[in-house]
């Protein structure tokens, strides 16, 4: 909490954190004032948003399908598949990414040139391209890791139930709806509030990683930015940064609070 402090003050690394004057909301303006500030956090906001819409649903649907398996064999071979690539590391998911779209020897290049007779447009170039790539390469890398837990949430529902509704005449699909999904809810209402809740704080690697001069202009975001500003700029302005990332901290929390107030008011499910 001490080196917040840094955010109001005209940091000096000799003079050290107590030592350095203070700037008040200096640093704070200057970003606000800034020509990159609407420009950075409209990226943010659409790249973050974006994930969330995409990324949210897709666990659930996976864990309830892996929940009506009947072979124990395919089902634990299936879980098997999709937890490996939560475990590649962002940098060889991005080679991969880099090697797969290449439109000269990569896997897509090839089956391009086999369809249309020519060389594939270069789409990690391509700036329109940037946010389906982050995206749904994300979606794919931890779907399965962030079905784990509502995999044990549906574990936990009586059989009694599901024997139940058969007698009833309930079809497979009705209990999903009817059963499974409302066990989940409250599981689904949290996790909903702790995403939202990193609703700024998007992956700084993978982006980075994932940037070039073409789709700087989509892709620059605030964690981009602070490490820019922060490290990479080699002055040192360590001020600047903190009170983005302080900036950012705020934005979260506010949205937090918000959309946990919401689910209390709804759906009687938050986190406080």
């Amino acid at each position: 909490m001490a080196g917040l402090q840094i955010a109001f003050k005209d940091f000096d690394v000799a003079k050290g954190i107590f030592g350095s004057p203070w700037a008040g909301v200096k640093y704070f303006k200057k970003f606000i004032n800034s020509y990159q500030f609407l420009r950075i956090i409209r990226n943010t906001f659409v790249l973050s948003i974006y994930s969330l819409i995409a990324r949210f649903p897709v666990p659930i649907i996976l864990a309830i399908c892996i929940n009506v398996m009947q072979n124990k064999y395919f089902k634990k071979t299936t879980q098997m598949v999709i937890y490996m690539p939560h475990f590649i590391s962002v940098v060889v998911l991005v080679g991969m990414l880099n090697q797969f779209f290449n439109p000269y020897v990569g896997l897509y290049g090839n089956i391009y040139k086999i369809l249309n007779g020519a060389n594939a447009p270069d789409i990690m170039t391509n700036p329109a391209s940037f946010l389906h790539m982050y995206v749904w390469s994300g979606v794919w890398q931890n779907m399965g890791w962030d079905s784990i837990i509502y995999i044990a949430a549906l574990s936990g529902v009586s059989p009694d139930l599901h024997e139940a509704a058969q007698v009833d005449g309930a079809s497979r699909l009705r209990r999903v709806f009817s059963i499974d999904i409302p066990a989940i809810m409250p599981t689904v209402v949290i996790l909903l509030i702790l995403n939202i809740g990193q609703l700024m704080n998007l992956g700084f690697e993978k982006i980075f990683l994932m940037q070039n001069n073409v789709n700087l202009r989509f892709s620059e975001v605030i964690s981009t930015y602070v490490y820019k500003e922060g490290i990479s700029s080699g002055g040192g302005n360590y001020s600047y940064a903190t009170a983005i990332g302080l900036f950012n901290s705020v934005i979260n929390f506010v949205l937090v609070v918000t959309v946990n107030k919401l689910a209390r008011k709804y759906n009687e499910s938050g986190l406080w």
